[in-house]
């Protein structure tokens, strides 16, 4: 079965690490899957996302087209990345970071994650990806 991801946020917040996580996962099931990185000007703290596509069959192109789930660490990256959004989709936002009346489409489900608070009771403070 197709699905699509991304990951976005700031750079040094663990994106393309997530995104490479993802793309293990999809390996060890045996699915086909692409992985495609992007970076923003800098490396760390400027803005960064990457894009995992994982199916049961080959697969044509790294572009996606209907984006089943977003993780957005912060606001831009919702404001960059929500429209990409398939209806009934899935966006995971970083809870400490986005507002939770920050507007979003009303046609995905919104799953806010207190993923700072994860990483720093796990004794891990820079593993909130």
């Amino acid at each position: 079965m197709l699905k699509e991801i991304i990951c976005a946020g700031f750079g040094g917040q663990g994106i393309i690490t997530t995104g490479i996580l993802i793309s293990y996962c999809a390996f060890e099931t045996g699915s086909q899957f692409t992985w495609y990185p992007s970076y923003g000007s800098q490396m760390r703290g400027g803005t960064a996302n990457c894009s995992v596509k994982f199916d049961d069959k080959a697969i044509a192109s790294p572009f996606l087209k209907n984006v089943d789930i977003l993780c957005a660490m912060n606001t831009p990256s919702v404001d960059s990345f929500q429209g990409e959004l398939k209806p009934g989709a899935v966006m995971f936002v970083d809870s400490g970071v986005v507002p939770e009346d920050y507007p979003v489409r009303d046609d995905i489900k919104v799953v806010r994650v207190p993923v700072n608070e994860i990483a720093h009771k796990a004794g891990n403070p820079r593993g909130a990806n």
